[in-house]
């Protein structure tokens, strides 16, 4: 069982920046984050492979990035330019599945989940 502690979620003005870390017990072939927002479905974020592939939503790119500390099994997702759009719960999520490499922003794909961390952008 993969165990996944969220942290770094909080308040901040439109076009503001955040870091969210996410720690894994073990090491898993692929660790990502998604979010949701209230009334809306869970969505994929970003996701990273542990062969240093990485996939980002069109609505995130180019704002947000992923860096990994292989050593410490650490996810973190760095938010920048955060808009009230972004504002809802995120969850680090984590896979052993191959299919995370096919298709990486498919919430189906991880298995492993954490208990999630709130973003609240205000404007």
């Amino acid at each position: 069982e993969v165990q996944l502690a969220e942290s770094g979620g909080g308040s901040v003005q439109s076009g503001g920046s955040l870091r969210l870390s996410c720690a894994a017990s073990i090491h898993t072939y692929s660790m990502g984050w998604f979010r949701q927002a209230p009334g809306k479905e869970r969505e994929g974020v970003a996701t990273a492979v542990s062969d240093g592939t990485t996939k980002f939503a069109d609505s995130v790119k180019g704002r947000f990035t992923i860096s990994q500390d292989n050593a410490k099994n650490t996810l973190y997702l760095h938010m920048n330019s955060l808009e009230p759009a972004d504002t809802a719960m995120y969850y680090c999520a984590a896979s052993n599945d191959f299919i995370t490499k096919i298709d990486p922003l498919r919430r189906g794909g991880f298995t492993y989940w954490g208990q999630g961390t709130q973003v609240t952008v205000s404007s």
